[in-house]
Order: structure tokens, then sequence, then C-alpha cells
């Protein structure tokens, strides 16, 4: 199998996949899959994006095709122009794909352990996957003059998607785990990583999808989960509208232009396209279970709990990510519904609740960020006597920084201020024993009206949080969150230096509390939109 072959079977391939024809897609490339770097690197790729399987083999299948010394040799001999004529095209190509697997092995440890240790541990690999395209991207700036081969763009769009996501992710990092990576050689540059990914995406490669859909991922999940919230829409738009012609039924392009309408504040038409996405292939069910993730929360926002349950059970039955996640969830809408309608359904919350704990998983001897806080709620219905959780699903909802998406939709927002309302009643009339549930009914209740452009009332709320700091008893996390919020409020109101001083108060005054890490992600992101604004003097 020469490298011109493999590449133009791997771009065949690829359009398969992405027109829901995943196993065409893998019949292709398996026969040449233990003999061909690219027939590999495709298969693996499409295996672990359905299983997330470990990339162990991949790398043994590419070493074959890598010029034959250490890796400090291969990298070594790259720097300088005699080191690149003593590479072949297939040596030059073998480097990328090697590091293309490391740094897919990298962005999983990201998505699965946001606390990072796992990210570090790797910490070697990660480093080689990085040096080697740094050695690349020198390759292609002094071969700019170079005959532009089919073979030769697919090597430079191989670069540009690697070098751009690394500095993507890189960039994501809180800055007190980036200045351990760049002591260690590690630099991380956003402005650039959205440049290369984007040049990437307009060249004629193999790639060119793959850079617009790690784009898309940026600015859709990315950008939402562990940033403010503030992901360019207009740029998603702009990305995806050309492969909605290339593949009108393909569940991904589907998937994105779903979740795009999601971040607008258009829930029913996303829905309809959520849809649309599930039926348009039966093969690949994992698809289908990303749709019911986010049809469940386009109801929550709705506050339409019956279909909002009717998604989260069907996660509980069908999807294998977090159970622990997935029951806590199904539990926490099924609170917000009358007594008598979830009896009615044969269920039984405190029962669900209770469950949560025994699921918890473990990758590498550490526990999910989110799913050890699910655990934490849920143990309050552990005792005899349990106290209710107070909206729970609400919670949950601000974990995954759902706020941000609901304020975008006035009307839903403002109906969701009134079930808040309800419940600060409701705790009124209890005179409940956890000052916590307050706390967090003023937190939810702060967030809408910072979303209906009602800063006062929503400072007063943030405030009676921070002001009850000393009487919390379990959910610590609520004050830096909150004061963090504050400062969000303030940088909304252009008040640019209050807004810095409760964001760095939020970051430097408080540890060991339930999602530490997303919150100190959700701090780097502001502090960068910070950074541009101006400094008041008094």
């Amino acid at each position: 199998m020469d490298l011109k072959t493999a590449l133009e079977e791997s771009t065949i391939a690829l359009n398969l996949f992405m027109n829901n024809k995943f196993s065409e897609a893998l019949e292709l490339l398996r026969p040449w899959s233990k003999t061909s770097m690219y027939h590999a690197l495709g298969y693996s790729t499409m295996h672990a994006m359905q299983a997330a399987m470990t990339f162990e083999q991949l790398y043994i299948n590419i070493r074959l095709y890598r010029k034959k010394n250490s890796v400090v040799e291969s990298l070594s001999s790259l720097v300088s122009k005699q080191g690149t004529d003593q590479l072949t095209e297939e040596e030059m190509h073998a480097e990328m794909c090697y590091a293309e697997c490391l740094l897919q092995k990298a962005a999983l440890m990201l998505v699965q352990d946001e606390n990072m240790i796992n990210f570090l541990k790797g910490g070697i690999k990660i480093r080689t996957s990085y040096n080697i395209y740094k050695e690349c991207q020198q390759i292609v700036e002094m071969t700019h003059n170079h005959v532009k081969t089919d073979v030769y763009s697919q090597f430079e769009g191989g670069v540009k998607l690697g070098i751009g996501a690394f500095n993507l992710m890189l960039s994501l990092l809180p800055s007190r785990i980036l200045r351990l990576l760049e002591f260690i050689g590690f630099s991380g540059n956003r402005e650039m990583g959205l440049s290369m990914l984007r040049e990437g995406a307009s060249v004629h490669s193999l790639r060119a999808v793959l850079c617009v859909l790690t784009l898309l991922m940026y600015q859709t999940y990315i950008t939402v989960v562990l940033g403010s919230g503030e992901g360019n829409l207009v740029e998603a738009e702009a990305l995806i509208e050309p492969y909605i012609e290339k593949y009108p039924n393909g569940s991904l392009i589907l998937f994105y232009t779903a979740r795009i309408r999601i971040l607008k504040g258009q829930f029913e038409s996303a829905q309809q396209k959520f849809e649309e996405c599930i039926a348009a292939q039966q093969e690949w069910r994992q698809i289908h279970h990303l749709c019911y993730w986010e049809l469940m929360w386009s109801y929550i926002f709705q506050q339409n709990w019956l279909k909002a349950y009717q998604y989260a059970d069907l996660l509980c039955k069908e999807s294998r990510w977090s159970q622990a996640i997935y029951v806590f969830q199904k539990a926490a809408i099924l609170s917000m519904l009358p007594e008598e309608d979830v009896k009615r359904m044969g269920e039984d919350v405190e029962a669900i609740f209770r469950r949560v704990e025994g699921l918890k998983q473990r990758f590498a001897g550490k526990s999910i960020p989110t799913e050890k806080f699910a655990v934490r709620k849920a143990r309050r219905y552990n005792s005899p006597n349990p106290v209710k959780l107070v909206l729970p699903s609400l919670e949950m909802m601000y974990v995954w920084n759902g706020f941000a998406i609901l304020g975008k939709h006035a009307e839903l927002t403002e109906r969701m201020l009134i079930t808040i309302e309800q419940a600060e009643a409701k705790l009124n009339k209890v005179q409940s024993e956890y000052i916590d549930d307050e706390c967090l009914v003023q937190l939810l209740k702060g967030l809408c009206l910072k979303y209906l452009h009602r800063p006062l009332q929503a400072e007063l709320c943030f405030n009676r949080v921070v002001q009850s700091e000393r009487r919390i008893r379990y959910d610590h996390y609520l004050v830096p969150f909150t004061l963090y919020e504050m400062g969000l409020l303030y940088k909304q109101e252009g008040d640019w230096n209050k807004a810095r001083r409760f964001i760095e108060t939020a970051r430097n005054n408080y540890k060991d509390y339930s999602m530490e890490s997303r919150l100190h992600f959700r701090i780097h992101a502001a502090m960068n939109s910070l950074s541009n604004s101006p400094i008041m003097t008094p």
C-alpha cells in the first residue's frame, strides 16, 4: 500500500463515515489496518470515537513506518534542512500520524479528568507529540516553496490540525497548571490555535473536516462547560454550512446543527433537529445517547419535566457513560413533579437517589468530578429521615453552565425565576436546618435576574450567599462560584475593576470544594476575556 493510495482510501472512508456508513468505512480500512499507517489511524480513531478504546495497538502499527532510530534522534534530525531531506514523505507522514495518536490520547485525558492528574501523568507522551508537531511545523516552514502535491498538502493539513489543537487545548488550562507545563516546555496560544485550525479547515485535505469538528467542539461545548458560555456561534454556523450541503443526513452534522440552535435558545427547532439526527442512523447508538442528553436539557429549560424524564430514563437504560449522573438526573427531574404523578409512574425518588453512590466509577484510580458531586448531593437520602434536596435539577443545570444557555430565552428565564421563587417561599415556611439550601436558591435566583438584566436584584441575591459563608455546612462550593458570578455580573455592567477583584478572590481564597477544577477553568476563561478590557484607576 503506497502513501498516495492510502490517503485516497482514507478520504473515501471519511466520506462514508460522515454519511453514517460506519461499518462500510471500517470495512474499507480494516484489511490494511495492520500494515498501512493511514488505514490504521482511521480504523482506530473511528473505533476510539465509538467505544473510547485505547490507542496502544495504533502506536505499534504506526511505529513500523517511522524513521528507524530513537524518538530523540528522529526529532533532532528534523531541525536542520539536511535532516528533512533524509526523511521520505512516508516517514514524514508517519511522524505526524504518531503525534496525532498521542494528541488524541491527551485530549481524551483532558475530557475524562478535569483534575488534570492523568493529563500530567501522561506528560512524557504528550510532550513527545507536542515536539513532533513543532518539528513537523518546521518542515512546513522550511519547505514553503515545496511543490504542493496532494501528499504534501495532506501533511500540511495534518500539521495545522495538530499545532492548532495543541495550542487551543493548552490555552484552556488554568494558569497554575499552565505554569507547571511551561516549565517543561509547553506553551499555549489560543489565537494561534484557532487561526491554525481555521486554516486547516479551509484547505483541501483529509483533516479539513477534523479541523472543523475540533472548532465546533470548542465553540459549542468547551466554551460553555469549561468557559463562561461565550462561544462564537457565527463562526460555528459558517463552518458547518458547507458540510450541511455535502452531508445533509450526516449524524455529526445534524447533531452540531441542533447544538448551535440550543445555544441560540431555539429549543423547539433544536429538538426537531436532534430527532432527525436520531432517525438518520441506527448503527451507532452512542450518537443517540448524545442526542438524548441534549433533548433532556432542552426540555428542562422549558420545564417540560415529563419529556425530560423520558430522555433521562432512556440514558439510564441505554448508555454506559456515567450511570451515577444519569440516575441522579432522573431522580432530580422526578423531584420537580408532583408526588402523585411520580407514584402513578411507579417511581420512588428517594430510592433512586440512594442508588447513585453505588454507581460511581473510577478511571485510573480517579472519580469523575461531576459524579463525585452527584454522589455527595444524593447522600442526603441515605439517612432514615432524609431532608429533600432543593431544586437538584437546576443545581445540576448550573454545574453544566446551563443558565448561560437558558438566559438567551427571556420568557423561559422568567418562568424559571417563578419556579425558584416558589422553592424560596417553601423554604421560608419550613425554616430548613440547611442554610446551604437557602444559599443555593439565592445563587440560582441571582443567575436568572442577571440574565434578565436586573443587576441590582441579582447582586442582592449573590451578596446573601457570600454573607452566609460561615454558616454553610456542606456546599462550600457555593461561595467561590457565587463570587465568580458576581465578577461576571460586574463585567456585564462594565465595571472591569470589580469584575477582576471578585473573580480573583474566587480563584485565590478558596480550595478543596466540589467542582473546584471546573471553576478554575471558567475563571481562566473569564480572566482571558477581561485581559483586553480597560483598567480603571480610582
